[in-house]
């Protein structure tokens, strides 16, 4: 049991690690963006208060909220990787706005030997993120909003941990096609593991911190609407230092397409650049306009890309 035990927290540790902005950190999966509008924009969204808004990358966004949305986004990984969303955001007039939403990824299909080489199981891991956040204009121009995030993770049988964090953010437009977006992530966020149920008096309790995330990102829509630019920095408690931007641009009403640069590191030590891209088709339908979203997200450190496809509406 104890091999087996090392042979899958090794595995799990590779496959997440590979993914993270800060590897070998607790949290990981809760890294990796959300949904097809952020990940085909290289997750440059800290500032982006319009089109369908992702409390994810900011709490304070959803104050600038104008309609109701929800979203569920399906993810196809390599790796035997799983990697979904839930999300609604609406508006709470006349200034506020709130947020309810749920990432789940893992990793299944693992495979279990003994000590001989021989195949005893096939196991599989979990984790998950349901978030609340509230933001409310303070003025017109200016919202502050706050996070409150619960993890839960399974790695191994009985080996399991769940953790509160939280986020606060804020979002400033000092004129009407500007925006300025600051945020810090997963405050007191961490895993506590206690392995006593699998070996009794030799096991023992571990503390694995969540990076703590601090980025401020600016965004400028184009005249009329027709699309925007994003970009922002982020840096760590890890000591890490990212850049990241994306563009959009409508076509047509019912199209847009998008592109972006994800986990630019200025560093020596660089952890591989991400491009992506991704488009949206919508159409209005008896008061409400459903919208099919899809984005290809190039790893750096996987056999294949990867693929987003978010299913949203606005109510």
């Amino acid at each position: 049991m104890k091999r087996n035990l090392i042979t899958f927290i090794l595995l799990v540790t590779v496959v997440f690690s590979a993914r993270s902005q800060n590897a070998g950190t607790a949290g990981a999966f809760a890294r990796m963006g959300f949904g097809a509008r952020g990940m085909g924009m290289g997750n440059a969204l800290t500032a982006v208060t319009d089109g369908d808004i992702a409390t994810y990358y900011n709490p304070a966004l959803s104050a600038f909220a104008d309609h109701r949305i929800a979203q569920a986004t399906y993810g196809i990984l390599s790796l035997d990787r799983s990697l979904n969303f839930l999300n609604y955001t609406q508006s709470i007039q006349p200034t506020a706005g709130i947020s309810i939403g749920l990432i789940n990824a893992g990793v299944n299909n693992i495979d279990g030997r003994d000590a001989d080489g021989i195949h005893i199981s096939d196991y599989s891991t979990y984790e998950d993120q349901f978030f609340l956040s509230f933001s409310n204009r303070v003025d017109k121009n200016f919202s502050i909003g706050a996070a409150i995030k619960l993890y839960h993770s399974k790695l191994f049988d009985q080996v399991t941990s769940t953790t509160v964090g939280f986020d606060i953010g804020v979002c400033f437009q000092p004129i009407p096609d500007l925006t300025i977006g600051a945020v810090v992530q997963d405050i007191n966020s961490k895993y506590k593991w206690n392995t006593t149920s699998i070996y009794g008096t030799s096991g023992n309790e571990t503390d694995d911190n969540f990076p703590n995330l601090r980025r401020i990102g600016v965004a400028y829509r184009f005249a009329g609407g027709s699309g925007l630019i994003s970009g922002e920095f982020e840096n760590s408690s890890q000591s890490t230092n990212l850049f990241r931007g994306g563009v959009e641009y409508t076509f047509v009403e019912y199209l847009t397409v998008r592109g972006g640069i994800n986990r630019i590191d200025p560093g020596t030590d660089a952890t591989g650049v991400e491009p992506s891209f991704g488009f949206t088709v919508k159409n209005s339908l008896n008061g409400w306009t459903p919208e099919i979203s899809y984005a290809y997200v190039f790893e750096s450190f996987a056999p294949e890309g990867m693929h987003v496809i978010t299913v949203s509406a606005e109510l």
